[in-house]
């Protein structure tokens, strides 16, 4: 592991796969892992996303030796874009919109995410930073006119 990465990485750190493993055992690009033990030449994680919540996976070093580039296939990941959780089922989602979404199918996602209303947080703020209770569902109507 080159030193940058392990400066960013600890025990308990949430990351994101940026490649596919092995998809059989759930190791699939854009996974979410939550790391329980670093070693020298591999990482102990638990799934927290997708159909193997819960399931201890061991995540290898891609060489046996040290050079500059990045090893491992993961980006620690405390945040993700909303087209990344399409799919995904979460138990907690906060949402900052600080300008509006492109598209209306882009907000429903986001909001559709989570598993409960009471455990969905927005914030919507202006160009101010100042907060807002609304945004604007972004339509470009040219899109219409040919159809």
């Amino acid at each position: 592991m080159t030193p940058e990465f392990l400066s960013s990485i600890k025990v308990g750190c949430p990351v994101m796969l940026l490649r596919n493993i092995e998809a059989r055992g759930g190791l699939m690009n854009d996974t979410r892992l939550q790391i329980t033990q670093l070693a020298e030449f591999v990482i102990e994680a638990i799934i927290i996303t997708g159909d193997r919540v819960g399931d201890k996976v061991l995540i290898p070093r891609t060489l046996p030796f040290l050079m500059r580039r990045r090893q491992l296939p993961l980006a620690v990941s405390f945040a993700m874009a909303i087209d990344i959780s399409q799919g995904q089922s979460l138990s907690n989602v906060g949402l900052y919109l600080p300008r509006p979404c492109f598209s209306h199918g882009q907000l429903y996602v986001a909001l559709s995410r989570v598993t409960s209303k009471k455990r969905l947080k927005v914030l919507i703020v202006d160009k101010d930073g100042k907060s807002k209770k609304k945004t604007t569902n972004v339509v470009f109507k040219d899109v219409f006119k040919n159809l």
